[in-house]
Protein backbone atom coordinates (compact mmCIF):
# COMPACT_ATOMS: atom_id res chain seq x y z
CA UNK A 1 0.00 0.00 0.00
CA UNK A 2 1.25 3.18 -0.86
CA UNK A 3 0.61 6.39 0.69
CA UNK A 4 1.96 9.57 1.60
CA UNK A 5 3.55 11.64 4.79
CA UNK A 6 0.06 12.04 5.89
CA UNK A 7 -0.90 8.51 6.55
CA UNK A 8 2.67 7.85 8.90
CA UNK A 9 1.64 5.93 11.68
CA UNK A 10 2.47 2.89 13.23
CA UNK A 11 -0.88 1.48 14.32
CA UNK A 12 -1.92 1.73 10.66
CA UNK A 13 1.83 0.19 9.55
CA UNK A 14 1.03 -3.02 11.53
CA UNK A 15 -2.64 -2.89 10.33
CA UNK A 16 -1.21 -2.95 6.62
CA UNK A 17 1.29 -5.81 7.38
CA UNK A 18 -1.59 -7.77 8.68
CA UNK A 19 -3.29 -7.83 5.96
CA UNK A 20 -0.37 -9.25 4.25
CA UNK A 21 0.31 -5.94 2.25
CA UNK A 22 3.99 -3.96 2.63
CA UNK A 23 3.56 -0.23 3.51
CA UNK A 24 5.41 1.72 1.41
CA UNK A 25 4.92 5.27 3.14
CA UNK A 26 8.03 7.84 3.86
CA UNK A 27 8.08 8.78 7.78
CA UNK A 28 7.39 12.51 8.79
CA UNK A 29 10.73 14.42 9.20
CA UNK A 30 10.16 14.80 12.37
CA UNK A 31 10.47 10.85 12.70
CA UNK A 32 13.34 9.54 14.99
CA UNK A 33 13.33 5.83 12.21
CA UNK A 34 14.79 7.02 9.03
CA UNK A 35 12.96 6.61 5.65
CA UNK A 36 15.59 3.70 4.78
CA UNK A 37 13.19 1.14 3.98
CA UNK A 38 10.88 3.13 1.66
CA UNK A 39 10.81 2.09 -2.27
CA UNK A 40 10.75 5.44 -3.53
CA UNK A 41 10.68 4.40 -7.37
CA UNK A 42 7.25 2.77 -6.20
CA UNK A 43 6.39 5.95 -4.36
CA UNK A 44 6.93 8.23 -7.45
CA UNK A 45 4.78 5.77 -9.59
CA UNK A 46 2.31 7.23 -6.95
CA UNK A 47 2.27 10.31 -7.82
CA UNK A 48 2.39 10.13 -11.00
CA UNK A 49 -0.96 8.66 -10.67
CA UNK A 50 -1.82 11.40 -8.45
CA UNK A 51 -1.28 13.92 -11.31
CA UNK A 52 -3.00 11.67 -14.00
CA UNK A 53 -6.51 12.04 -11.55
CA UNK A 54 -5.76 15.77 -11.46
CA UNK A 55 -5.48 15.98 -15.51
CA UNK A 56 -8.37 14.07 -16.03
CA UNK A 57 -10.09 16.53 -13.74
CA UNK A 58 -9.88 19.23 -15.75
CA UNK A 59 -12.31 17.94 -18.39
CA UNK A 60 -15.47 18.77 -17.50
CA UNK A 61 -17.48 15.86 -18.37
CA UNK A 62 -15.60 13.67 -16.22
CA UNK A 63 -15.70 15.83 -13.32
CA UNK A 64 -19.50 16.13 -13.29
CA UNK A 65 -20.30 12.73 -14.92
CA UNK A 66 -22.54 13.75 -17.53
CA UNK A 67 -22.91 10.39 -18.80
CA UNK A 68 -25.67 8.24 -17.83
CA UNK A 69 -24.14 4.81 -18.77
CA UNK A 70 -20.99 3.42 -17.53
CA UNK A 71 -19.68 2.77 -21.43
CA UNK A 72 -20.17 6.41 -22.34
CA UNK A 73 -18.35 7.09 -19.49
CA UNK A 74 -15.28 4.65 -19.93
CA UNK A 75 -15.12 6.07 -23.10
CA UNK A 76 -14.55 9.53 -22.40
CA UNK A 77 -12.13 8.57 -19.99
CA UNK A 78 -10.37 6.63 -22.68
CA UNK A 79 -10.37 9.82 -24.71
CA UNK A 80 -9.56 12.30 -22.51
CA UNK A 81 -6.22 9.62 -21.24
CA UNK A 82 -5.84 9.92 -25.25
CA UNK A 83 -5.84 13.70 -25.32
CA UNK A 84 -3.31 13.70 -22.48
CA UNK A 85 -1.02 11.38 -23.83
CA UNK A 86 -0.80 12.80 -27.08
CA UNK A 87 2.13 15.44 -27.18
CA UNK A 88 -0.04 18.45 -28.46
Amino acid sequence: MIADKGYDSEPLRIQIREKGAEPIIPRKQNSTIGNDAVDWCLYKYRHLVENVFARLKHFRAIATRYDKLKRNFESVIALACAFIWLPM
